[in-house]
């Protein structure tokens, strides 16, 4: 029998990762040594305070009915970690709702927001789901782009008139994955007024604010004057408390928006399992050291593969944010991707080619700050003693 499957997946090929992953399973079998640099996957334990409030709310079999709504605790939680990390004040429960996640999050949003053929702005480069979401949604996904040029920053004024009174929603996250870079004040306040003038719901990705290096501040796009007339924002506890499995995330903002997406999300699920809220309140109310001591172990490897790839001819700025590396690849090579596979068959490393974050992003590659400090340096000698530096010269 044969099947005819939906068309909208025709555009979506095998995951570069599952590509790399395999060629990485290839090199293991044959005894080599890789060195992962390519998922985002931290490799830090929760706290553990975190884990022990999970396992306890775990042993409790009332524990285990459908959720249906968020705890109220939760919600006095995620309300106070605003006030005391961001400024932001009186952020009501009705402002706040779980999600499995930013990525289903960013996944499911637009079924609230949009009808089809309406349009939705998205970074490029910028993470796959910002453009897989709103597609799956069936709306028209047209990009912004970010250049090395302007510090990978929106620029509003090359967005033509005609595309932004066309756009019902735009997606915008800093630091953003992948190019490593922040925002500064003036560029949220641009964007709020941008979006009032076009009426463009403004949907921002908050992930890595309790990841930024070089004496810079995270912040909250909520805390910016009118932010929350224009849009919400995603918060997710995956990075900054290693709670990924967990798949614990907030929007937060806009009730209009907020109240549209519940009513999406109660067609589909049973409310998030309440061991895991007991965590994420774990999280936001217990102590926050290990979130500063996390981020200060990132940058020192973020510093270790700059300067070491930097000394030894590759050329890698310090990230700016987010728990990646972002970097143009070597001259001599045609494309991001054969860059890759030559750099991982030659010394071990594995990295992420530019291109799978949309066509801005050929020409670079993306390193995940998810190795020690001597491991990195380990594979900056097996970069250096490969000689693929100098081979297209």
């Amino acid at each position: 029998m044969e099947f005819n499957f939906a068309s909208r997946l025709d555009s979506f090929e095998e995951g570069i990762f599952a590509t790399l992953n395999d060629k990485k399973n290839e090199l293991v079998k044959a005894g080599r040594k890789v060195y992962n640099m390519s998922v985002g996957t931290p490799d830090f334990k929760p706290s553990q305070h975190i884990m022990d409030a999970v396992s306890e709310a775990a042993s409790k079999p009332e524990n285990y009915k459908y959720a249906l709504a968020d705890l109220p605790e939760l919600l006095d939680a995620v309300s106070n970690h605003y006030a005391e990390r961001y400024g932001v004040k009186g952020i009501r429960h009705e402002e706040i709702m779980s999600i499995y996640g930013s990525q289903e999050g960013m996944a499911h949003i637009a079924m609230a927001i949009c009808d089809p053929g309406d349009v939705v702005l998205v970074p490029n480069p910028g993470y796959p789901v910002f453009t897989a979401g709103p597609f799956l949604c069936g709306a028209k996904v047209e990009t912004y782009d970010l250049h090395p040029e302007n510090n990978f920053l929106i620029e509003f004024d090359k967005i033509p008139e005609e595309q932004a009174r066309r756009a019902k929603m735009m997606i915008v996250s800093y630091p953003l994955n992948p190019v490593c870079v922040t925002a500064p004040d003036s560029f949220y306040e641009e964007l709020i007024t941008f979006a009032k003038k076009y009426n463009i719901i403004i949907l921002h990705d908050n992930a890595y604010s309790d990841i930024i290096y070089g004496g810079r501040v995270g912040k909250s796009f909520l805390s910016f004057r009118g932010a929350r007339d224009v849009g919400v924002e995603f918060y997710s506890l995956s990075k900054s408390y290693n709670y990924t499995g967990a798949r614990m995330s907030f929007v937060v903002g806009n009730q209009a928006v907020i109240d549209k997406f519940k009513n999406v999300r109660s067609q589909i699920d049973y409310g998030i399992f309440l061991p895991v809220q007991y965590g994420a309140i774990a999280a936001l109310t217990g102590p926050q050291d290990a979130v500063k001591a996390q981020c200060e172990e990132y940058d020192r490897r973020n510093h270790a593969l700059s300067e070491g790839l930097t000394s030894i001819g590759w050329k890698v700025p310090l990230s700016q944010g987010t728990m990646f590396s972002w970097a143009q690849i070597p001259e001599g090579f045609a494309n991001s991707n054969e860059f890759v596979m030559e750099l991982m068959e030659k010394t071990g490393l594995i990295v992420t080619p530019g291109s799978s974050f949309g066509s801005l992003g050929e020409g670079f590659v993306r390193f995940a700050l998810v190795l020690d400090v001597p491991t990195i340096q380990e594979a900056v000698r097996s970069v250096k003693e490969s000689g693929i530096l100098n081979s297209r010269m």
